[in-house]
């Protein structure tokens, strides 16, 4: 008699995050288990075009607050869950994580994951810190396990109250998927014709930023760091900016550089990207100017392409890059420190060459996909029995 499978629900509120963090841990639990995938999303062959072999189902779980929509959504995953009869859910993303954590408590779901990635409420003053702060606790109350993707992240929420010793915990030395270092590896080849495309002299020095274009990723610093460097310095350096503008911050940022002569010809964006590490293979310097990051995976893909890392210095970026050895830590917010670092950087061509190399080891010894995979699944293991 063939041995059923164990049945798992993962549960997020964005394809984004399927796309870029889960796909390659599904595809890989759906050899040993039960897969269900639950997420924000219109398409119907989402799964298919991931190359997931697993039941989808669409839930409009949306990232910011909306009362009749979250318990809309809520009262779904109730019903959802009451049916399905899951084994374990496991979400990921705060909105996810409390809709997820509640219905699966209410609905008795024997074991409950949550992976935190980041706190929103960190950045938030007054009623707003307090009410997101307040989630989180709902979430760890409600779940019967939580992760954390940083040992950083983990110590800041026990410091907080947030979790408590006994059900948190950390895969391996960090990230949500670690990285895949047959994909995320040096290519001169796409190098040299991106810089073509940019109009990049080969010997120009570009600094990349890859995520989400917004405040809370500190990218009005960075750039301000960069046009005084521009400034001030005789070396030929570009800024590249990739990813979505979820704020409308490009049009400010288009036109700050614009003012200053020469500057826009030295500024670059590019929107969502399906292929990250091509816009690595082009860059000489990561920057992640974070106020707030639960571990910048994006750090160790860049470091395993080559790149040394310029990054706040808070918790979860400071498990991703070891500060003189992997790269550079700045203040958060500080835009004088961000462009004193990113001139030691520019004026340090052997210092940026053994930054790069440490990276690329540490990122391909500590961070393999594989491994992080791995330690996910030995994890469900352990709930499991």
């Amino acid at each position: 008699m063939e041995k059923k499978l164990k049945r798992i629900c993962i549960v997020t509120s964005s394809e984004l995050t399927l796309k870029v963090f889960l796909a390659a841990q599904v595809r890989k639990i759906q050899q040993s288990y039960e897969v269900t995938i639950v997420v924000n999303t219109d398409n119907s062959k989402l799964l298919e075009e991931l190359g997931i072999r697993a039941e989808l189902k669409p839930v409009s779980i949306q990232r910011q607050i909306s009362f009749i929509s979250d318990l809309k959504a809520l009262c779904i995953l109730i019903q959802f869950f009451q049916t399905q009869k899951f084994d374990l859910v496991h979400s990921i993303s705060p909105k996810a994580g409390l809709l997820t954590m509640l219905a699966g408590f209410l609905t008795r779901v024997p074991s409950r994951i949550h992976t935190f990635t980041g706190q929103v409420w960190v950045t938030k003053k007054g009623v707003s810190r307090w009410m997101l702060k307040f989630f989180d606790k709902v979430i760890s109350f409600c779940a019967t396990h939580l992760l954390a993707d940083s040992l950083s992240q983990r110590e800041f929420l026990l410091k907080n109250n947030i979790v408590s010793f006994h059900k948190s915990y950390v895969l391996g030395k960090g990230s949500i998927c670690g990285v895949d270092i047959n994909k995320f590896s040096p290519n001169s080849s796409v190098r040299n014709s991106l810089r073509q495309n940019f109009n990049i002299d080969n010997n120009a020095i570009v600094f990349l930023f890859i995520g989400r274009i917004n405040h809370d990723k500190g990218i009005l610093d960075l750039h301000k760091a960069f046009v005084r460097n521009l400034i001030n310095d005789e070396k030929d350096i570009h800024l590249l900016l990739v990813g979505p503008d979820e704020e409308n911050l490009m049009p400010q940022i288009f036109h700050e550089s614009e003012s200053i002569i020469s500057a826009s010809s030295k500024l670059h964006y590019v929107g969502y990207t399906d292929t990250p590490e091509q816009y690595m293979a082009t860059a000489d310097i990561l920057c992640l100017p974070s106020y707030r990051e639960g571990f910048g995976n994006v750090i160790i893909e860049a470091a395993s392409v080559g790149l040394p890392a310029l990054a706040s210095r808070i918790y979860g970026i400071t498990d991703a890059v070891v500060d003189g050895e992997t790269g550079l830590l700045h203040e958060a917010g500080n835009i004088q420190d961000i462009t004193d670092k990113m001139s030691f950087l520019l004026n340090n061509f052997e210092l940026r060459q053994s930054l790069a190399k440490q990276a690329c080891l540490r990122a391909r010894q500590d961070f393999d996909q594989t491994k992080i995979i791995q330690a996910l699944i030995s994890f469900y293991e352990a709930v499991l029995s």
